[in-house]
Parts: structure tokens; sequence; C-alpha cells
């Protein structure tokens, strides 16, 4: 894929962001913005070339959007979110000149970036100007608070040490307070009627496996067809440390079926079709 840098300012600062694109355009083609992770206080857009989303598009033909939101170490909630909202909007009213078919727009991304993906979801839904076909939050970071999984993990990727301190870093003074929005922890989030269809995939044994679950089960719930693959293991981000492993072939090629199946086909429902995983 063909890879540019564009910016744009949000709040009086630069907005830097990787488009990614085909070599060969035809027609309108459908959108991505992922999002990269790194417990809202590392990463970098760049982490898009070894993405999920960096597959999906080079598979199927699409505009991978990655925004170098801003860390929370130079600035906290809300901005990481309102630099993703600004890149989602760029795509929608640059649709056109991107060659992206507003219909066919989806939002994911990895860890942190799974957490900002689904409050940006909830964010577009309750604004009402932009209509995502389909959210990707792999094992998401969406819980400011412990959880049975998060609790007492002791991961060497992520764990509950390092949780605490992302947590912190991003929310300041609202962590651990009783007024942390929806918008900030997606899990606080009471209504998830008529956000986008969700695929997300999961391993059991790392921090983040009891929200996912968690937040699958209330979109399914509330509505929205939804579908979350578990895989054995216990490291956060398995598919990005261990490439080779079967493990991480088979959640590539699940999350290509229900990306195929519901931004290619029109067929949201056949998430809704897949069992809930314990």
């Amino acid at each position: 894929m063909k890879s540019r840098n564009i910016s744009i300012i949000v709040s009086g600062q630069k907005l830097k962001m990787i488009v990614l694109e085909p070599e060969e355009r035809k027609g309108k083609m459908p959108g991505i913005l992922w999002i990269h992770g790194g417990g809202y206080a590392m990463g970098m857009a760049s982490m898009v070339y070894f993405s999920r989303g960096e597959d999906l598009g080079e598979r199927f033909g699409c505009v991978v959007i990655s925004p170098e939101y801003r860390l929370s170490g130079k600035a906290p909630y809300p901005a990481a979110l309102d630099d993703c909202y600004a890149a989602l909007e760029y795509m929608w009213d640059h649709a056109d000149e991107l060659k992206i078919d507003r219909e066919r727009i989806t939002v994911g991304g990895e860890s942190a970036g799974g957490g900002l993906a689904a409050a940006v979801c909830l964010y577009a839904r309750d604004k009402g100007k932009i209509k995502i076909a389909m959210q990707l939050p792999l094992y998401p970071m969406l819980d400011c608070e412990d959880t049975e999984s998060s609790r007492r993990n002791f991961g060497i990727i992520w764990n509950t040490a390092a949780n605490h301190w992302g947590w912190k870093k991003y929310l300041r003074s609202l962590y651990h307070s009783d007024h942390v929005p929806a918008y900030a922890s997606p899990s606080r989030a009471e209504d998830l009627s008529g956000l986008p269809p969700c695929y997300t995939f999961v391993c059991k044994g790392e921090p983040f496996y009891r929200e996912t679950l968690d937040y699958v089960k209330k979109l399914q719930e509330s509505g929205v067809p939804a579908c979350v693959d578990v895989f054995p293991g216990n490291t956060h981000a398995f598919d990005l440390f261990f490439f080779l492993a079967d493990s991480t072939k088979k959640a590539k090629q699940r999350l290509a079926e229900a990306f195929e199946a519901v931004i290619l086909r029109n067929n949201a429902e056949s998430l809704q079709g897949q069992k809930f995983q314990e």
C-alpha cells in the first residue's frame, strides 16, 4: 500500500495522520480509522504498519488512516478522544477526495486503541453526524477499574500495575472518582443501542479478557450484532508479539471473515449468529 502523511489542526494543535491507500484504486473504497495502542500513554501512528488495520486494508483494498493522537503524558482525557474523532470527521468530510465510501467506514484499534475505538463509536452515535458501519476494538482497554481478569494479573506485556499506571495518567483527577464518563471508560456506558456491529478477539489469560467479553455481551443485549473469539494464552496483544503462532493466524482469519461479512456483504447479522464465548 502507498503511504503519505497529512496534518489537520485540532484544539490549536497539529494532528498528524498516516494515510495508507491501495496502489490501484477502483472506485470508492471502504475506509478504516485505525487507532494505535499503548495504554493511552505510549505508542505512535506508525504502529499501523504492523497492525490488523493495515492487514485489512491490504487484503480488501481499503483506505486506512492512523492518527498521531495526543498521549496522556502530554494531555489527559479527552485529548486523545478529541483527536481520534477529528480524524474520523476528516475521513467523513473528505470522503470524496480520499475515495472513501461513507457507507463503509470502520473504526478499530488494538488495546487502548480499541478502547478509543469504542469511545469514538459512542461519541459519534451521540453527535449524530457520522454513521460508522463497523467497530473492531481488539482486546480493548475499556474499564478504568479492576475486573476479575485485570486484578492480580502478572502478564509480561500488560498487567495490573501497568493498567493502574495507564488509567491514572489518562484520567488524572478523575481516576477512582465517581465521575468517569463513558467516553473515557466505555465500560461505564449503560446504553449501547445504536452502536455499529462489533467483532473482536482476546486471549483468556490477559488483563482485558473480562471487559472485552462484558462489552460484547452488553452490545448483544442492546440488540447490536456482536461477536468475540477467545483464544488460549495469557499474553496481551498476542497477535502482534507471536505473529507466526497458529492462534494469530486464526485470529487474523476470523477478523477478515467478520470484516468481509459486514463491510463487503452487508451481513452484520452473521455476527449475531456467533455464540457468545466464555
